[in-house]
């Protein structure tokens, strides 16, 4: 889990805490690793055995559960995006198609290498921090998407723009000499 998970957003601390699909599958994980020590541990009476596994086999499904209220068959899509088969189009799909609180499937598309420039525009304009911080580093991510990301100042996120090959000149030159300044302006240590 990013410790920007466990950030509010202004606009959702009106209306209670979301627990996005990144949370509930790190739980879910956890809970995998604990199953599987129970399985592997020795000296526990049977009865105690089966009943630690049976309330960790049902907290496991209740998350899996909750990951399917966020999207739809969420391991499935999951699955496709980390297929070696994913193609663009349906990666572009899949990001029309999930809900804004999938942050874990669409952080997963923001950092695939096979999302074309559309794709990464509609993400570059997401509340997720990490996903809008993989949109500035990608590769396939166009001039405008970059443009429009280096004016983003809830993050430093024209730093990673400065860096990225398909920023137009101009502006990477502009953001380079940012760079050069905050650095004069930082005492040496």
């Amino acid at each position: 889990m990013r410790r920007s998970d466990l950030v509010q957003h202004k606009e959702k601390e009106k209306s209670g805490s979301t627990r996005t699909s990144q949370i509930v599958f790190g739980e879910r994980q956890h809970l995998l690793r604990v199953l599987d020590s129970l399985e592997g541990s020795t000296g526990l009476p049977i009865a105690r055995l089966q009943q630690e596994r049976r309330m960790l086999e049902e907290l496991i499904h209740a998350r899996t559960r909750e990951l399917n209220v966020i999207n739809t068959a969420w391991d499935e899509k999951i699955g496709l995006v980390l297929s070696a088969d994913a193609k663009p189009e349906m990666l572009e799909k899949l990001v029309k198609q999930a809900p804004e609180e999938d942050y874990y499937l669409l952080r997963l598309i923001s950092e695939h290498p096979r999302a074309n420039a559309k794709t990464l525009h509609k993400l570059a304009k997401h509340p997720y921090g990490a996903i809008r911080e993989n949109v500035a580093r990608h590769p396939n991510a166009d001039a405008p998407t970059l443009t429009w990301l280096s004016r983003d100042r809830s993050q430093p996120l024209w730093y990673l723009v400065a860096f990225n090959p398909n920023t137009p000149t101009p502006l990477q030159r502009r953001l380079r000499d940012r760079l050069k300044r905050l650095g004069e302006t930082q005492p040496s240590r």
